[in-house]
């Protein structure tokens, strides 16, 4: 059975005074051990979000990783400095592919880096509205996906606890939000394309979380779906009470797998 995740992205918000308040004020509202609950600050706050989080069940999570082990990348961070600071990390963000033209081959790269350092990575997929409205959504998760895992597969086997977010570009901050039935059918893509590089096995158990503007309101569509195996966080992460109800539906689900 997949585990049901719900994982928050605070993005660029946030300072090393008020995280970790947040933080446990979060952690407080979303005791539901049934679900793996993670929180991604700044990495300027990781250490003090760690800390803060101590005890409390919830992971800390990094927003990015660097694809080399170490060097001369000024500002960077690699995956085995976050030893301590983080258990996740996000990889391939639709706005990291975005403003820093990151690649599916080098998004591969940094899921070798994670895997190396113990993290466990979340793969970020997604299409634009242009390639949606041209019915070119598949093609391009499913291209997305394959390249970056074909990179992986070649320095080892399937990653270990590898997670994939869908996230529709078109959806993120817009105001415009997919269907349940929209991202059960990318999460079925998703899989066919972990079957085709690596083996059916291996995308059965990867879970698949949606992201696009989730909300309190939203979240019980995409996690009523069998395919979605929970959310992906934005602005709403930012909010307790959002949190809350994000994470108590996602329990909901947990506990109807669970009996079933």
């Amino acid at each position: 059975m997949r585990e049901v995740i719900v994982a928050a992205n605070w993005k660029m918000n946030t300072t090393p005074a008020d995280a970790p308040g947040l933080a446990r004020a979060i952690a407080a509202a979303i005791a539901e051990p049934e679900v793996v609950r993670v929180i991604c600050p700044p990495a300027i706050s990781l250490a003090a979000v760690a800390a803060a989080l101590d005890g409390t069940g919830v992971a800390v999570g990094a927003q990015n990783v660097h694809a080399e082990s170490a060097g001369a990348y000024t500002g960077e961070i690699s995956a085995s400095m976050l030893a301590g600071l983080a258990t996740w990390a996000i990889v391939g963000h639709s706005e990291r592919r975005r403003d820093q033209g990151e690649t599916d081959e080098l998004i591969g790269r940094k899921i070798v880096r994670c895997v190396e350092a113990g993290l466990r990575p979340i793969l970020c997929v997604g299409e634009q509205l242009a390639e949606r409205e041209a019915g070119h959504a598949d093609r391009t998760v499913r291209g997305q996906v394959e390249a970056a895992l074909a990179v992986a597969l070649r320095a080892g086997p399937f990653p270990a606890g590898l997670v994939v977010a869908y996230e529709p570009v078109w959806a993120i901050g817009t105001g415009r939000t997919a269907r349940g039935a929209d991202a059960a059918e990318i999460a079925a893509v998703i899989r066919a394309a972990i079957g085709h590089v690596a083996s059916v096995a291996a995308a059965e158990a990867t879970p698949v979380l949606y992201g696009g503007s989730v909300t309190s309101t939203s979240a019980a569509e995409y996690l009523a779906e069998p395919a979605i195996d929970g959310a992906f966080v934005g602005g709403a992460g930012l909010k307790p009470d959002e949190m809350a109800a994000i994470v108590g539906r996602a329990a909901l689900t947990a506990r109807a797998r669970r009996g079933a």
